[in-house]
């Protein structure tokens, strides 16, 4: 197998990689599930990269990762995975596979890239892209670009205000689009009222069903997320939002009352014409944004890094 990226995309849920071709076609996709604390963490991450390079000698190495990243000092320290900070993984990728450039990108900025390049966003001219998970991700592609920021983490939808009164956030604000619109933030908001289920997959079950705790915990959600696609829509003059992660697997009962408070919220003339779309790639978006990064870095001639 050869000219493929090592891609690999890691959330607070799942940690998951593949190879990657110049393509966009994925081969030997793996996923662990996130472990809680140290050192399971960084034993399943080392042991996922070297399981899916058996044998193989990758061209470069993508890694997506959620939020924040600090792209100087290779590392990361992801709201949603608490026993990481300032954690050294640019290293540990460069450990696995020595000798290669290795890209650090914002998970939210790989799903909107890779949405861009091989999914719901192709031909867009300015995007958003929107991760609704354990966590609230989101990057931006701006006049058909990545921008990512000085720091990597333009775009971080999920930890913008949108209610200055509202709960707490896991980042320390209050409000934040993710407190109110991540998996676990609905589910929460839920049980508070007298729901009683496991998880956001039957929480959206529920709410399919007809179950009016369920249905105002996505309108709850979808609100927030809707003030924060209408603040970013007029900074940044979008014409599409493409939005995946394991929530968006509920389909119409997220996608029906987000698009109804956008319709109320976006107000402006120039703002109206943004649109929203389903994600087309699924769980390989984070992967195919991570390689594409890695492989725009290596266009680019960047440093590793970056």
């Amino acid at each position: 197998m050869d000219d493929v990226v090592l891609a690999v995309d890691i959330g607070g849920t799942k940690i998951s990689a593949g190879l990657v071709s110049a393509a966009g076609d994925v081969h030997r996709h793996a996923e662990v599930a996130t472990p809680a604390a140290e050192p399971r963490l960084t034993e399943a991450l080392r042991g996922l990269l070297a399981s899916t390079i058996d044998g193989v000698r990758p061209t470069a190495v993508g890694l997506a990762s959620a939020g924040p990243v600090d792209l100087p000092n290779g590392t990361i320290s992801p709201v949603n995975i608490p026993a990481w900070r300032d954690f050294p993984v640019v290293n540990l990728a460069r450990d696995v596979v020595p000798g290669v450039p290795v890209t650090l990108v914002l998970d939210g900025i790989a799903a909107a890239v890779g949405e861009h390049w091989r999914g719901a966003g192709r031909g867009a001219t300015s995007m958003l892209g929107i991760v609704v998970s354990t966590g609230v991700g989101g990057g931006l592609v701006l006049d058909g670009a990545p921008y990512a920021g000085p720091s990597g983490n333009a775009g971080h939808l999920g930890h913008t205000v949108v209610d200055p009164a509202g709960p707490a956030c896991s980042c320390g604000g209050t409000g934040c689009v993710e407190a109110y619109a991540s998996g676990p933030s609905m589910v929460r908001w839920a049980r508070e009222h007298g729901w009683t289920g496991p998880d956001a997959r039957a929480l959206a079950a529920d709410a399919a069903d007809g179950d009016t705790v369920a249905l105002e915990a996505f309108d709850q959600g979808t609100q927030a997320l809707a003030r924060g696609i209408a603040a970013t829509s007029a900074l940044c003059d979008l014409d599409r939002v493409v939005i995946g992660g394991g929530v968006s697997a509920a389909g119409e009962v997220l996608f029906a009352p987000l698009r109804r408070h956008l319709e109320r919220l976006v107000t402006l003339d120039y703002t109206q014409r943004v649109t929203v779309h389903p994600s087309t790639l699924g769980r390989h978006g984070g992967l195919l944004g991570a390689a594409r990064s890695a492989l725009l870095a290596a266009r680019a001639g960047a440093p590793a890094r970056t």
